[in-house]
């Protein structure tokens, strides 16, 4: 597999697509600190590290508006990937969907949020836009 990342947002997609309330991504320590921004910004309900075998895996358990039967995430779209990576300074910081939405950041102090890492004045690697 040559993006990971990639990955994990797709199993993500398709699983809101087809209104599943848990799913399951191989773990790595990246993913984990996505899936934890993701549970801190309220875009999904729950999630589980699973330690089985060299890599364990991490159970997402998906947000959904009971009502509408709409979720909470409504776009996960890749920004760096393997082939052409997109690095931003903390000027240059990105505004997703007008501060609506968040920017995942790999930084130097860690993976965290555009608003963070403007807070912190750092740049770093735009991984996703959520929304």
């Amino acid at each position: 597999m040559t993006d990971p990342i990639a990955d994990y947002l797709t199993r993500l997609r398709n699983a809101i697509k087809a209104g599943h309330r848990v799913v399951e991504v191989p773990a790595s320590n990246l993913k984990k600190e996505i899936t934890r921004i993701l549970f801190e910004k309220g875009y999904i309900l729950s999630y589980k590290f699973v330690e089985d075998g060299p890599q364990g895996t991490i159970k997402i358990a998906l947000k959904y508006d009971h009502v509408n039967k709409v979720n909470a995430i409504k776009c996960l779209k890749r920004v760096s990937t393997p082939g052409l990576r997109q690095y931003v300074g903390y000027r240059e910081m990105p505004r997703v969907l007008n501060g609506l939405g968040i920017a995942i950041l790999s930084t130097s102090k860690g993976v965290m949020t555009n608003k963070e890492a403007l807070g912190q004045k750092l740049g770093g690697e735009v991984i996703c836009y959520v929304y």
